[in-house]
Formats: C-alpha cells, sequence, structure tokens
C-alpha cells in the first residue's frame, strides 16, 4: 500500500542527486541526515520549495533535509522507494562508515549477517528439537525411528539447514559485505562440497606440525601446500565463511577497478572463485583450526591443576563455551572428550558447557517477559523453544548478542552453572542429545548412578533462575516507537527545563530552529548538565543517543527540548538519559544528564533550544523575557 510521504519520498532522492549519490543516510528527530558524493548536484532550492520540507541545511559534511516530528516515517519510506539500506554506507565508500570498536564491528556483523534467516533458523531448531524428543520417546519402547520416511524426510531440513549453513551465511555475508550474492553462496558450497568435507576420511599424505600440540594430519594438497581440515569439515560453521565473504568483497573492490566493464561480469567472480576458494582451505581454515588446538591445550591444562582444576575450567568453559561455538572454536574439545569416552567410558572435560544453552534460553524468556516490543517478542518465543531443545543459534544471533549485555549475562550464568559441574566432578556417559534431551547422557548405565544427573540438574537449575533473575532485573529495552496522541490543548505555563542564558531562537545557529520553522519557543545556554521536566506529561520520544527529548504535556503542548547543535554525531557520548519513551513524568523530574564540556571539546554547542511543536494549535506562545532562568521558573506561556 502507497504511502502519503511517497511522493515526498520520490522529490527527495530526485534532488539529493538520486540513488548513487548517496553515500548513506541517517535521522535523527527533526530531520534526514545525508552524506553525499556530490553536494552540488543536490537541487537544495527546489527541496526548500517543496510541501513538507520545512529546510534544507549543509553543516558538518551532512545534508540535512529538515522535515520536522513525522521524520522517522519519511525516513522508512524514503529507504523504501529509493531501495536504500538505512545507515550504511554505499558500495563504492567505507570511510564513511560510523565508528565502531573491533568487538562492536564483529558483533554487528555476526548478527547482522544473521538477521536476515532468524525466522527459519529458529523454525529448523523447534522442528529438530521436536524430531529428538520423538526419537528419545520412541528409543523408551525399544524403538529406532531415525531411519523410518517420516523422520528422515523432516530431519532432512531441521538438520539440512545447520549442516548447509555456510551456503546461506554465503548469501547474507555477501548482503552485508555488498559481495555479489551468488559469489557469496558459490564460497559457501565450496565449504560443504561432499569430497572435500569427506577428505579426513581418505589416507593420510603427511601432518604438519608433528610431534607438537598442533599436530594435524593432511589428505590432500593443493600444489603442494597441505590442505588442512577438521575433522568433521566446515558443516555448520560460521566464522570461515563470514571471513571468506569480507576477504572476497575487498579482492571484489579492487578487481572491478581493474578489469574492463565488457568482461567483468564473469571476469570478477571468476577470479574471486579462483582465489579465495583455496585462501578459505589454505589459510582462514587451518588459522580456525589451530586456534581450536589452543583451546584444547588451554582446558587440558586448566582440568590439570591439582584441587581446583575442575572449578576452573569449569567456570571458564561455562563461561567461554557460546563464544567459542560462535567462532567454531568448541571443535578444539570435542576429540579429548571421544578419547575420554573410549578411554574411560565417560567424560567430565566437556559436562560444563550443558549448562549454557539453558542460560541462553532463560535470558531470552526474562526478556520476552519484559519487552513491549512486538517484534522481539515474535523473535523471543520461538528462539526460547528451540533453545531448551539446545539449539541457541536463534536465540544469540537474533536477540542477545546485538543487544550485548544478555549475551554477557547468559555468559556469566553459564559459568556459575559449569562451575558446579566441574567442582563436582560431573560426567557424562554418552554424546547425548542437546538442551532437555541431555540429561540422559549424565547417568552411568553401568552402575544405574545418577549422582552426575542430580548435580547436572542443579546446575542447570541455577544457571537457569541467575540467568533469568539478572535479565528481568537489568532488561530495558531499546528506543521504541514515540506516542501518538490526539489532545485537545489548553493554557499552560511551562517552566525551565534547564537553568541558564536565554537566548531567542532567532540567535540561535542553527536555521532549522532560528527560522522558527519547527515551532516557536526559546533557547538556553545551560549552566549544568541537567535537563528536568518542564511541566506533567509523557515522553513521546527519547531520541536513542540521548540529545534530544520530545514530550507530551498534560496540556496538549508538543515540547522538544534539544540539547546542542548536531550533538546528534556524538553518538549518545556525553548523555546520561533518565527516562525512556513512554514513561510518565511530573514538573522537575530529572529527565536527562549531560557533559557540558565533553560536547564542547567535541567542537559543538550546547546551546539547547526548547520548541513548541505544535505552535499552530495555539492563539500565541509567549516566552520568558528575562535574561536569565532558573530551573523551575516560568520559561513559556501558550495560549
Amino acid at each position: 500500500m502507497a504511502s502519503k510521504y511517497d511522493g515526498l519520498a520520490r522529490i527527495i532522492i530526485q534532488n539529493v542527486g538520486g540513488k548513487d549519490n548517496i553515500i548513506s543516510l541517517t535521522h535523527c528527530i527533526t530531520r534526514l541526515r545525508f552524506k553525499l558524493k556530490d553536494e552540488s548536484k543536490a537541487n537544495t532550492e527546489v527541496l526548500k520549495n517543496t510541501d513538507g520540507i520545512v529546510t534544507v541545511m549543509q553543516a558538518g559534511g551532512q545534508y540535512q533535509v529538515v522535515i520536522g516530528n513525522h521524520v522517522p516515517d519519511v525516513y522508512e519510506v524514503v529507504c523504501k522507494v529509493g531501495h536504500i539500506s538505512g545507515e550504511a554506507a554505499s558500495d563504492d565508500d567505507d570511510s564513511e562508515k560510523e565508528q565502531m570498536s573491533v568487538g562492536a564491528r564483529l558483533i554487528d556483523i555476526i548478527s547482522g549477517t544473521f538477521s536476515p534467516l532468524l525466522g527459519v533458523l529458529a523454525a529448523a531448531g523447534i522442528l529438530k528439537g521436536l524430531l529428538a524428543l520423538w526419537s528419545f520417546i520412541a528409543s523408551l519402547n525399544s524403538l529406532d525411528i531415525s531411519t523410518s520416511g517420516a523422520y528422515m524426510t523432516w530431519y532432512s531440513v531441521a538438520d539440512g539447514f545447520f549442516y548447509f549453513l555456510p551456503i546461506i551465511l554465503g548469501y547474507t555475508a555477501a548482503k552485508k559485505f555488498k559481495l555479489n550474492q551468488f559469489t557469496g553462496i558459490a564460497l559457501g558450497i565450496a565449504l560443504v562440497y561432499p569430497q572435500m568435507i569427506n577428505l579426513p576420511s581418505g589416507e593420510v599424505l603427511g601432518t604438519v606440525f608433528a610431534n607438537s600440540d598442533f599436530a594435524m594430519n593432511y589428505y590432500k594438497t593443493f600444489f603442494g601446500i597441505p590442505i588442512i581440515m577438521p575433522a568433521s569439515g566446515y558443516a555448520t560453521s560460521v566464522v570461515p565463511i563470514i571471513l571468506s565473504v569480507f576477504v572476497a568483497s575487498r579482492l571484489q573492490k579492487s578487481l572491478k577497478k581493474v578489469i574492463p566493464d565488457v568482461v567483468k561480469t564473469f571476469l570478477v567472480p571468476f577470479f574471486i572463485l579462483l582465489i579465495m576458494v583455496p585462501a578459505t582451505y589454505l589459510v582462514i581454515g587451518p588459522i580456525a583450526t589451530i586456534l581450536s588446538s589452543i583451546v584444547g591445550i588451554v582446558f587440558t591444562f586448566l582440568y590439570s591443576i591439582p584441587v581446583v582444576g575442575g572449578l576452573i575450567a569449569g567456570l571458564t568453559l561455562g563461561a567461554l563455551w557460546q563464544v567459542l561455538v560462535i567462532f567454531g572454536l568448541h571443535w578444539g574439545l570435542i576429540p579429548i572428550a571421544l578419547i575420554n569416552f573410549s578411554a574411560l567410558g565417560y567424560d567430565f572435560v566437556l559436562s560444563p558447557y550443558f549448562t549454557a544453552s539453558f542460560a541462553q534460553s532463560f535470558v531470552v524468556l526474562a526478556i520476552l517477559l519484559k519487552t513491549k516490543d512486538q517484534k522481539l517478542k515474535g523473535l523471543a518465543i520461538p528462539a526460547f523453544v528451540s533453545g531448551m531443545f539446545g539449539v541457541t543459534e536463534p536465540a544469540i544471533y537474533g536477540i542477545t548478542l546485538p543487544k550485548k549485555k544478555p549475551f554477557v549475562i547468559s555468559c556469566i550464568a553459564s559459568a556459575i552453572g559449569g562451575g558446579i559441574i566441574g567442582l563436582l566432578g560431573v560426567k557424562s556417559y554418552m554424546m547425548g542429545g542437546l538442551g532437555v534431551f541431555g540429561f540422559p547422557s549424565f547417568i552411568d548405565s553401568s552402575t544405574n548412578s545418577i549422582y552426575s544427573l542430580i548435580w547436572g540438574v542443579v546446575a542447570v537449575v541455577v544457571a537457569s533462575v541467575i540467568a533469568f533473575l539478572l535479565t528481568m532485573i537489568t532488561y530495558k529495552d531499546d528506543a521504541v516507537e514515540p506516542v501518538v496522541k490526539v489532545n485537545t490543548v489548553k493554557n499552560e505555563t511551562l517552566v525551565a527545563p534547564i537553568k541558564g542564558k536565554m537566548i531567542p531562537l532567532s540567535e540561535v545557529k542553527d536555521e532549522a530552529f532560528s527560522s522558527k520553522s519547527m515551532g516557536e519557543g526559546i533557547a538556553i545556554e545551560p549552566e549544568d548538565g541537567n535537563v528536568y521536566a518542564p511541566c506533567d506529561g509523557e515522553i513521546t520520544t527519547m531520541f536513542p543517543t540521548g540529545h534530544a527529548i520530545g514530550i507530551l504535556s498534560d496540556g496538549g503542548a508538543e515540547i522538544l527540548i534539544h540539547v546542542g547543535i548536531d550533538t546528534v554525531n556524538m553518538d549518545g557520548k556525553g548523555f546520561d538519559k533518565q527516562v525512556k519513551t513512554g514513561d510518565r513524568v511530573k514538573k522537575g523530574q530529572l529527565l536527562l544528564k549531560f557533559d557540558i564540556d565533553l560536547i564542547k571539546q567535541s567542537g559543538f554547542m550546547v546551546t539547547t533550544p526548547v520548541i513548541i511543536t505544535n505552535t499552530d494549535a495555539y492563539v500565541d506562545v509567549i516566552p520568558n523575557d528575562a535574561e536569565n532562568v532558573n530551573k523551575g521558573e516560568t520559561l513559556i506561556t501558550v495560549l
């Protein structure tokens, strides 16, 4: 269905120079913020004279189209009409990407790569869990249904989706890194090609790093270079394909510059595949394999520490298991467990990992109960169900990892549960099922001892309760859509939200405010970094960066408090939000703290406009004519 902003969106895209001229697009509380390749291509006067556009400004390397309070709606339609990926740089420019720490960028890459497939990922996880339940129930009656037609038909997709995950991630990662998506698929196919997967079952040609802890057999060579692979191959793996696609995207960018247009369509992917498939098998994959070996060595050492070794190893493995799985490094522990099963009849090295899926699941359950975000609820329900069956990918990649803190909580809870298992020497007696189906693996069938089962259950309960309670206490939704209400306006006196010097709006060094196109009001040069509520009302918008607050007063006034000029570019640094969108507030209540010195040091002005954005609903908006104002004194009267 067409939006009422479709026409406006098309005019905006056309007159900023077209989609090809757009590097990136973001929005703040009042304006669209474009980064353009060439601002001279923009038709500024046409945009300024277009209904629905307040004004156009060029500042700070941004081409700013001021819209007003409904900018989120216009932004959404502009992205849709122009097929623009909001807040992301174009194919041809990486220099303008948002500055992130390495860790934050890594999380953004992994979670962003998984976002498009979360629904099917959760569905496959639930189906796999239900099939495990069916198989378990059948085994109680001494039946083996794993070879039945019905079981195999459903299992083909329940397990197949995870088995061929590198192919799917090849597509989504390519989209994320702006590589040709079919090239990404081809790289994924190479990693799960049956003949390559089956290499470790062939004749050993030699060993690299012989007589060391990193000794690895190889079965084929690439022009004399050993092709090293983990015993399980790269099926179900995540990191190798993402790294491969990332490097391929850089290579594609270079190749496009040197290969003639007439043959670019097939020669670019040809050279990418020619180079990247061997590079993945010879460099990227072996690095992951070596790191896995290091993990095995570290945990073998931890368990060897007298008296406290089990506790330390359990705490460490419980805390890091999910991280190891994300990077595919958990394979370093699997051979140790298999050796223990063979030599001892049981394993204790891997046992602490068992609490991780439950900690992850109960974090998601807490989020499900606390969030008001219906989209998040829709993701959380299947993620929780599949997590209880031991399939935590939907929970990790779709919910906890992108939000960071819930993921950390799940690791903390899992560490405590893992510490209990490690300290008490809990043993597993088989490579059992995942999630709730893993409990039988802790029963010693030769002696019928349930010691390990009892303490395994205790550890799971402790981890689950801690994960649930910590999340319930700490979780808060991110920014929620502004609340829109229809009110009849009344005469009202609004008090100053900030102490400082009064400045007429016309003197504010930002045309969007000084032109009063946003509405009448006043500006304050703050003397301290506290913002208080100017009236009783409701927070309709607390911008994620904290630099701007929208309030709907009980009298119907729509108030915008905008701390500083262009402070949206600080990305939230120096702003400490005390309330969130949807909160009811009382006059004088603290809404926000901000660091005046940091804002100034960052090159921004702290001048804070206070605007009545629905000025047209009033006969008059009368600012106080005093030179200075204290917090709580009369600031604006609306009639």
